[in-house]
């Protein structure tokens, strides 16, 4: 593959719009799975998405421009799914699964569109919003995030003469593959890419897989990114995300409902999909009442992904649950990817080594992490904690309670509803950078 000289590329585009994202496979998988399952099971559900930004303390809305974030959004409102993208969509082999998507779904990407969105500036934060049908709207999540995210790192670089930008990404580069050099300490590990949604840019996070291909070998599984695992040949990874029990459970009509509603998903996931994509993510409404509610077949699932718990008491908690439950942890597989960097995937390496399957999804830190690289100082260029989630379902308002209330999501009396039903154990403040 030609290799990319990144800073002479962010010093020449000097056009009216360099698109930020240009292809709908410019997504990560699991978002193709779970739109899979909602359309089988779910066409009618109406789902509304919104921004929110963790680090208040970045106002977007005073750094990027306004025309500039309705000429990307707008651009990728034009893009469709070429014929090559959908049949290698549907003629390749995911997680040793011929034929994983339907001919009835490809045919439905083909007339593909992301829809309309709302943005407006209010407090220096942007207010984006995607309404309508779920099937739609939940395809904005990935390409708006990487839009803003990229777009915050153009202003931070913008006016930088050429050698700067060079020392930018010398530094960037010098850094990761510092990492790199440390992850090969670790003889059994096992790694993929889950950088999409807040990369610096697409021609960084393909760079950064390159290396890890280089760096690692056959340590390093494969990307979420479902164009880069196309042009690469690598394998696409992901299984499933928090707003399949946040629709669920927003549509809930009582309190014995909504108290299983996690574990209806999990059945519906079941019976399209299985084998290692039978991996649970606990903690949208706390995983100790994940734990303590779960029916005896959640025990026989490949795998559980802990996600907003500090990893080593997270992953301590379920290995007690599969024992309890007479299962071998050491069949078992963990999925560790909440803000992950190379110290804690060292940690969490070292502490559950021989005890239990692992593998890990680097994420913000593998992919955007240029702290310290801009040679005139700035935090410009670090990261910020942005995300967009479900708020409403059917108008009913969705909530994520997580294992951290500082993730927490929704109405403040619809969480207390919430809480009230699934209980609070276990959930503990802790910091949230990225």
């Amino acid at each position: 593959m030609m290799k990319t000289d990144i800073a002479t590329r962010v010093y020449d585009h000097g056009w009216r719009l360099d698109p930020i994202v240009r292809s709908l496979l410019d997504t990560d998988f699991y978002k193709l799975l779970m739109l899979q399952m909602i359309l089988q099971r779910h066409r009618d559900v109406h789902a509304t998405f919104a921004l929110f930004n963790r680090s208040r303390q970045v106002r977007l809305a005073n750094i990027i421009d306004e025309r500039e974030l309705r000429d990307q959004l707008d651009h990728a409102r034009t893009l469709r799914f070429s014929k090559k993208e959908l049949i290698w969509l549907a003629g390749n082999s995911f997680y040793g699964r011929e034929r994983m998507f339907t001919p009835e779904f490809i045919a439905w990407l083909a007339d593909f569109r992301l829809p309309e969105y709302e943005l407006q500036a209010r407090d220096g934060q942007y207010e984006l919003r995607f309404a309508g049908s779920w099937a739609e709207t939940t395809m904005w999540e990935i390409p708006a995030l990487a839009i803003i995210n990229e777009l915050k790192g153009r202003m931070a670089l913008r006016g930088k003469g050429r050698f700067a930008l060079d020392i930018v990404y010398a530094r960037a580069k010098a850094k990761l593959w510092e990492k790199v050099d440390r992850l090969r300490g670790l003889p059994d590990l096992v790694l993929s890419d889950f950088g999409t949604r807040r990369r610096h840019s697409f021609l960084w996070q393909r760079w950064c897989v390159e290396a890890l291909k280089e760096g690692l070998g056959d340590r390093f599984i494969g990307t979420s990114n479902v164009l880069l695992a196309m042009d690469s040949d690598l394998e696409a990874i992901g299984t499933n995300a928090h707003e399949l029990p946040m629709v669920e459970a927003a549509l809930a009509d009582s309190d014995a409902s909504l108290r299983e509603a996690p574990f209806r998903v999990l059945d519906e996931w079941r019976q399209l999909y299985g084998g290692n994509l039978l991996v649970a993510l606990p903690d949208a409404f706390g995983t100790a009442a994940f734990l303590r509610d779960a029916p005896d077949w959640v025990a026989d699932w490949t795998g559980f992904r802990p996600d907003s718990a500090p990893p080593i008491a997270a992953g301590e908690q379920i290995i007690a649950w599969w024992k309890a439950h007479d299962r071998d942890p050491r069949e078992k597989l963990l999925i560790f990817s909440d803000g992950m960097d190379v110290g804690s995937i060292e940690d969490v390496y070292r502490h559950f080594h021989g005890k239990v399957r692992m593998s890990f999804g680097w994420g913000t830190n593998l992919t955007n992490d240029f702290r310290g690289c801009d040679p005139d100082g700035g935090g410009g260029l670090d990261p910020i904690s942005l995300v967009a989630k479900v708020v409403e379902a059917n108008g009913r308002p969705a909530v994520k309670l997580s294992d951290n209330p500082a993730k927490a999501s929704g109405d403040p009396a619809e969480i207390a509803r919430y809480l009230r039903v699934f209980g609070g154990e276990g959930r503990v403040d802790q910091a949230v950078t990225v």
